[in-house]
């Protein structure tokens, strides 16, 4: 089955692989949401988000149905997954309606309906294995969205990712500790990137992994069902840490 409309590429790198999905042969036309509309941002667990704006949705690391953890299912314009496990590309749960999304699943630079992606790789490892985790950094209607996945260690993010990374306005980060960042470590890589927001994320089943995260800024957090924000709401924000509810 074939997914979503056609990327773009900028420019597609990765030991000569290609890991960009294009099916349709048309784009479809977005208005700009920037000003009028609000970003929304839900949990549905492990590394699993759904960010939208308007009517453009973006999925990122959707739990598949051959994953032990629960999947959700919605339609989405762009899905992006960063590793390749049943925990992170369940591409089809976005498949829904008349929305067939885009698939991105690795390093590159990509626009799709104007959103600018940029994907990084590095060296991880899940459940024992060796595997390519890939950082993605979104430029959506002004709005820079750093999503590390499963990222093993400070180290892994190269001067040139922190560069490609820009100034993050929103920053998702792994906090499991196991075979990812810990908590303590994952809150300094955060405010090593200025990151006015911290969204932390894969801690379910990680006995006090959310509350070590949230001590370390500072018990200062924010619960939400949603995160629901313009650009404008995050001026003078510093490493502020949002914790969302799974839906």
């Amino acid at each position: 089955m074939g997914y979503g409309p056609k990327v773009r590429p900028c420019e597609i790198w990765a030991k000569g692989r290609t890991f960009m999905y294009s099916f349709s042969s048309t784009f479809r036309l977005i208005p700009i949401f920037g000003i009028l509309a609000f970003m929304i941002v839900t949990y549905y667990g492990k590394q699993f988000f759904k960010v939208q704006l308007g009517d453009t949705v973006i999925a990122y690391n959707p739990i598949g149905k051959d994953s032990k953890h629960k999947a959700s299912r919605f339609g989405a314009d762009i899905v992006l997954s960063s590793l390749r496990d049943a925990d992170f590309n369940g591409v089809e749960q976005c498949a829904y309606g008349e929305k067939e999304p885009a698939l991105i699943t690795g390093p590159g630079e990509y626009e799709v309906d104007g959103i600018f992606i940029k994907g990084f790789g590095t060296h991880t490892t899940y459940n024992k294995e060796e595997k390519i985790n890939t950082v993605f950094g979104v430029m959506f209607e002004g709005i820079n969205l750093a999503f590390l996945g499963s990222l093993a260690s400070p180290e892994a993010l190269t001067r040139e990712v922190k560069e490609g990374l820009g100034e993050i306005d929103v920053l998702f980060v792994p906090i499991r500790d196991e075979e990812t960042l810990g908590a303590t470590t994952a809150y300094k890589l955060a405010l090593a990137l200025d990151a006015k927001i911290v969204i932390p994320m894969d801690y379910e089943g990680a006995t006090g992994a959310l509350e070590k995260f949230v001590k370390e800024g500072g018990d200062t957090a924010e619960t939400l069902e949603k995160f629901t924000f313009k650009k404008k709401d995050l001026e003078g924000k510093e490493g502020d840490v949002v914790v969302l509810k799974v839906a």
